[in-house]
């Protein structure tokens, strides 16, 4: 029969390692929560949403330029005007998915379905890619899924605002 004491360094020590699981567990919500919070958001440098989304020191990297504010990088893709992508740790695609819908049906809703535009394509590990239709004849992409980083498995959320005048299905 275990000792008073080997029980409660037992019972001590599984505490200490739940509190732990769920201190890294934690991290997951908190990149998907500032990409639902501020990745929408028109009107922001890259120092802006680095600095809304505490980006510096978070778990999470960004990725974000507005085309219509500062100048985008060189190696950005075709099409893109702005964009706002969080990549973090693990394979997390079905739980980014539903706070993303949760978040498009929010007022103001995030635009209507529409065919996905020639601009972008479903990479490996794609979970979800829509074309969106936007206020004033504008179009973004969202897209969710999994990518292997540096050895590791990785969620990303990303959002892409076309030019004006591409995406269009007329």
């Amino acid at each position: 029969m275990p000792s008073a004491l080997t029980v409660a360094y037992a019972l001590g020590l599984t505490a200490l390692i739940g509190a732990a699981g769920g201190a890294m567990a934690d991290q997951t919500p908190v990149a998907i929560t500032a990409f639902n919070a501020w990745c929408f958001k028109a009107g922001q440098t890259e120092a802006e949403a680095r600095k809304n989304m505490r980006a510096d020191t978070a778990s999470f990297e960004l990725s974000f330029w507005d085309d219509s504010l500062e100048p985008r990088p060189t190696d950005a893709p075709r099409g893109v005007e702005r964009r706002c992508e969080v990549v973090f740790e693990g394979a997390h695609s079905l739980q980014a998915i539903t706070a993303l819908r949760r978040q498009m049906q929010t007022p103001p809703v995030f635009g209507t379905k529409i065919p996905l535009p020639d601009t972008h394509t479903a990479l490996e590990g794609t979970a979800l890619i829509e074309g969106r239709a936007l206020l004033q004849g504008r179009v973004a992409v969202v897209h969710v899924g999994t990518r292997d980083q540096n050895g590791k498995k990785t969620t990303f959320m990303a959002v892409d605002r076309l030019y004006d005048g591409l995406g269009h299905t007329n």
